[in-house]
């Protein structure tokens, strides 16, 4: 494993860790990361959601997480106040493991950005 991979690791257990003292409960991985993120974004609180609200939720805190790195931007809120993005760059063509990589970095940014989170 690489230098780096293990300050991604290091920087990422970090972040679940101080997750967990926010909310109470440590996400398993990155798709609950990305969940509270999306409950986060779409500013209703927590509710119960339907399967396809929380594939949404999902791709609300992708899009959110991905745009810092130019590759979404905020298209409009529609009227029940869900966000909508649109792709403006190209998102390079990853295998699963550096699309992880990639998302994580995204994600550890959006804490650092958002809630001056220092990783």
């Amino acid at each position: 494993m690489f230098k780096r991979d293990l300050d991604l690791e290091r920087r990422w257990s970090k972040l679940l860790d101080g997750l967990k003292e926010t909310v109470g409960k440590k996400p398993n991985d990155l798709n609950g990361v990305l969940f509270l993120i999306g409950v986060q974004e779409l500013g209703q609180g927590t509710k119960n959601f339907s399967k396809e609200q929380k594939q949404d939720l999902m791709h609300i805190a992708i899009c959110k997480v991905l745009s810092y790195a130019g590759f979404y931007e905020l298209d409009f809120v529609d009227q029940e106040g869900w966000p909508h993005w649109k792709l403006v760059k190209e998102l390079p063509h990853f295998d699963l493991l550096e699309q992880e990589k990639l998302l994580k970095l995204q994600v550890m940014e959006y804490f650092e950005k958002e809630y001056q989170i220092e990783l």
